[in-house]
């Protein structure tokens, strides 16, 4: 049985095919509302010297970021 993505969950790895500093540190995908994304993340540090990942997301149909739901209940 194939794996197949949980909707609103996504796993990151170590990127193994880095070759300059511009390119992430970890990449991966996940699948938010119902589309598949490919995620990236850098290993950075705050002005502090804190340790963060910051992180990217990008269609895998080549669109962009994922768009937010809209709460249609509002009267105006």
């Amino acid at each position: 049985m194939a794996f197949e993505q949980r909707d609103n969950s996504g796993s990151i790895w170590a990127n193994d095919r880095k070759t300059a500093d511009k390119h992430p540190d970890r990449t991966g995908s996940a699948k938010i509302n119902g589309e598949d994304f490919w995620v990236h993340g850098w290993l950075k540090k705050t002005s502090s010297g804190k340790p963060y990942l910051s992180l990217s997301f990008k269609r895998k149909d080549g669109g962009g970021a994922p768009k937010p739901e809209l709460d249609d209940s509002v009267p105006f």
